[in-house]
Order: structure tokens, then sequence, then C-alpha cells
């Protein structure tokens, strides 16, 4: 049978759509192949071949005809001991972005306010905008650092139901302070929603507040440190009473047992994997040092597996081309007229990727000292 064709310019359908869900863009970025992947934040590890054959023995063994538990009681127990939680407080999510949603979800109504950070991540604004809320951004500084007061001053003005700061953020890397979750839970009533997704990678953690603030929810993922970007897993940790009701947003058997059973083995073998985050962030500090050594770029403070620039001697589009066309890597193209004018976003790969970014830049701008190999 042929495509079937589509008749009329769908007017009748759209309108039936939310305005609110109208106005936003999706969130998707389109698949490029490069020799030097650097612009999704993903680990340049790949999980350890040893452990994706004991899941796939397990999986093997399992009935893949039942559905799997909503979260065996063993992974939350695991979860509980590795965040110093309590297991009635875990959730556990298709990646942390299922957990941005759900959380949103329960506590967002119509004309509610949602204050975070600008620039940050994007999907918060898409889902306040499709629940129907008022989403406010506020500005970070000059250097991308947090300015606590200035966002509390702002949630409480525009009597913030949630507030959400990604930390460290993205795409700045900027950390929140030790002391700014709970200096914000002290100042306002709002829910504080911690996205904590590359925390693992430095920065504080908001973890040691859950026992005082039932206003709290931190999330973390396993898709950025421990390599699992693929199998897309992510968890939440909120006192047990909110907990309850946030898993009301989540679909049924939203995990797959293949990343159950995965997430479950990451966790058993949680120092490899933590050798690994480690090769990375010291990565990271040597080529942030190396790249701050050139004149006409800025290299922002970053704590993430990231590192944000912004270009002075060249267009960053420009320099965006350049890598790819003429060296094979690619980086994010975040600029905009905005906070993020003429910024690209570097991912950190394994060190011989960050050692090409560096020779591709000594080639593309005179101002940038020769690497040598580390």
């Amino acid at each position: 049978m042929s495509p079937a064709a589509v008749e009329g310019d769908g007017a009748d359908g759209l309108a039936l759509i939310k305005p609110a869900v109208r106005a936003q863009a999706a969130y998707t970025l389109r698949a490029v192949p490069a020799r030097r992947k650097l612009n999704q934040n993903e680990s340049p590890y790949d999980f350890p071949v040893e452990l994706k054959r004991a899941i796939l023995e397990r999986v093997a063994l399992v009935p893949w005809h039942r559905y799997p538990d909503f979260a065996p009681p063993e992974l939350l127990a695991r979860l509980a001991d590795r965040y110093g939680w309590t297991p009635e407080g875990v959730l556990v999510g298709n990646g942390s972005n299922e957990l941005i949603q759900a959380t949103l979800s329960v506590a967002l109504g119509p004309g509610d306010v949602v204050v975070a950070p600008s620039p940050t991540f994007s999907l918060y604004r898409l889902l306040t905008g499709v629940l129907g809320g008022r989403y406010v951004p506020v500005p970070l500084g000059t250097d991308f650092s947090y300015d606590v007061e200035r966002l509390i001053a702002i949630a409480r003005r525009e009597r913030a139901k949630i507030i959400v700061v990604n930390s460290p953020n993205n795409p700045t890397g900027s950390a929140l302070p030790a002391d700014g979750v709970e200096r914000i839970l002290q100042a306002t009533d709002a829910l504080v929603l911690c996205d904590e997704a590359y925390q693992d990678f430095g920065g504080p953690s908001a973890l040691g507040l859950l026992g005082r603030y039932s206003r709290l929810v931190v999330l973390r993922t396993f898709s950025k440190a421990l390599g699992m970007a693929g199998l897309r897993f992510g968890l939440g940790l909120a006192h047990p009473v909110v907990a309850r009701e946030i898993a009301k947003a989540k679909l049924p058997y939203n995990v797959n047992l293949v990343t159950l059973i995965a997430a479950d083995l990451a966790l058993q073998h949680a120092p490899l994997l933590a050798a690994r985050c480690r090769e990375v962030t010291e990565t990271r500090d040597r080529f942030v040092a190396r790249l701050s050594a050139c004149v006409g770029l800025t290299v922002f403070p970053t704590a993430a597996n990231f590192v944000l620039i912004r270009c002075e001697a060249i267009a960053a589009a420009e320099l965006f081309r350049r890598l790819y066309d003429e060296h094979g890597i690619l980086v994010r193209d975040v600029s905009n007229g905005g906070e993020l004018r003429e910024c690209l976003r570097i991912s950190i790969g394994t060190p011989e990727d960050m050692y090409a970014v560096l020779q591709a830049l000594a080639a593309i701008l005179p101002t940038m000292p020769l690497a040598r190999k580390a």
C-alpha cells in the first residue's frame, strides 16, 4: 500500500491543541555524524563491556512477557544507600527529564510561576509553558555565577510556586554556592527543584538538606558520569510524602527491565565508574587551563563535564563551522543575541579529543598557543 495522502492544512486539529503548547518550541537536536562528538555532554567512555555482558546474561533469564517491577526493592535500597536517603523517598525515571516533568506536573497549576536562572536548561521553560504556568527567568551574573539573593527577591516578588536550580548549570557550568539552596528554602515558601545532573563532576550538593526540608526535590542521572545516556535512567530524592505524590505523574512501568538491571549493576560496580568520572574531571581541568591561555576567548568557570566559551576574535558560528568542516569536531553552538551571545559549549571527551580541540583552535586562531600532549 502506498502512503495515504494528507489532506488539508490540519487547522481543525491544531485548533484543539492548547495555545500554551503551540507557543513552545520542541526540544530537539539533529543527529550529526562527527569524528569527535563533543556536543551533548555525554561520557566519552562507553559502559564497560564486562558489565554489558553481565546485563545481557541477566536480561536473557528474565521473562520478557511479564511487566517489570515499577522499581525493584533491591534497586531502591542500593540507591538509598548511595545517596544517603530513605528508600521511600527515592523515585526512578526514564532519565531525570521525566522526573522534571512529573514534579512540575503535580505542583504547577494554570498561572503558577516557575522561577529559574537564565540561561539554563531549556526544558524547564518548555514544560512550564505546556502545563500552563508562567516562567520567570532570573539572569545569572556577568560571569554566569549564581546571585542567590537576586533569585530569592524575584521569587518572592513573583510569588513563585516552584524554583528550579540547575547546579552545575547547563550550559554555563556554574555551581550554586554551598549554602545557596538552603538560603532559598529559608527565604521562600516555594517547592525547590534542584537538578544535579552534573554534580558528579563537581560543586556542592543539596542532598544533605533533604532531611530538614520537605519542599526540596533533588534529581540525579546515570546518563552523564555513569555512561548510561543510551539507557535513560534518572532518579529523584524527596520527602516520602512528596515522592508519593510525584510518583502519581509517572507512567506505569516507566523504566524498562534492561535499564533497571543496568542501573543495579552500575551501583554494584560504582568504584569502576567513579574512576572514569574522575578521568573526565581531570581532563576538563587540564583542558580549561590550556584553553584559558588563548587571547580572544573568554573561558567561564565550570564544575560540569563541559565548558562554555565566548568567542571574541572570531564569530561563534564561524568557529563552530570551521571546527566541524576542517577538523571533524562537533561542539554545541548555544550563541544567541542575549546572555549567550557568541558562545559555544564544548563537552569534555577523552584526553585525545581535547588535545585535538586545542590543536584545531591553534590552527584557526592565531592567538591560541600550540598545545603539547599531556
